[in-house]
């Protein structure tokens, strides 16, 4: 070391490598695990949004999957408890489905639309309390979840499932017939079929014999 040099200089660090202490909770996997997870709910839900409109394809994928799931219960002779908690679940989705947004029951303390109870009444579309699209989306994630769940024997607890059956029917025709009861007292139907048309020609034909003079 020549003794007549001067003091030497810490050179900086330039390989861009962090020093001690300089790592951020962005670079923790925690972190790296969230952005993943976020990435994938993205285009989950991308992959829903552009599926909307194919209502068709929608419920026959869900077709497969109920009958998929029927045949492994039939097949393994047992979960008749998950089945039971799932036609509970359908049970209630069903309830919202057929349901208006608004009772009309509590028509008078809101300020919404009213259903049309007159067919001279102005049409207005049914709004369901459970639209169509999260209808078919919760059953359909309701029998995969159903599904996995048959893989796991502590869910296979050991039932007398002809009771279960009987008790899900009696519910279901109580539930179903205090259902049809709201509708014939309201006089609505859960089901929309487009607005009136009427024929261009027919009109047309109509108005130009209004102008014809009479005798």
């Amino acid at each position: 070391m020549d003794p007549g040099a001067g003091p030497t200089t810490a050179t900086p660090n330039t390989d861009g490598a962090p020093s001690g202490g300089a790592l951020h909770s962005t670079d923790t996997p925690a972190a790296a695990v969230q952005r993943w997870a976020f990435v994938v709910s993205q285009r989950y839900q991308h992959l829903l949004d552009k599926s909307t409109p194919f209502l068709l394809y929608r419920w026959i994928v869900f077709c497969v999957i109920a009958i998929i799931y029927t045949a492994r219960v039939f097949l393994l002779q047992g979960f008749y408890v998950v089945s039971y908690a799932l036609g509970i679940y359908i049970l209630n989705l069903l309830i919202g489905f057929l349901s208006p947004q608004v009772d009309p029951e509590f028509q008078d303390l809101s300020d919404g639309p009213t259903l049309p109870s007159r067919s001279s009444d102005e049409f207005r579309p049914f709004v369901r309390r459970l639209p169509e699209f999260k209808f078919w989306y919760s059953i359909t994630k309701a029998f995969c979840i159903a599904f996995v769940l048959t893989f796991f024997s502590a869910f296979d607890v050991p039932v007398f499932w002809p009771i279960l059956l009987f008790y899900w029917v009696i519910l279901f025709t109580l539930t179903m017939k205090k259902q049809i009861l709201h509708m014939v007292k309201y006089k609505y139907v859960p089901f929309s079929f487009g607005k009136q048309r009427y024929d261009g020609k027919k009109a047309n034909s109509t108005e130009t014999s209004s102008l014809l003079p009479r005798d």
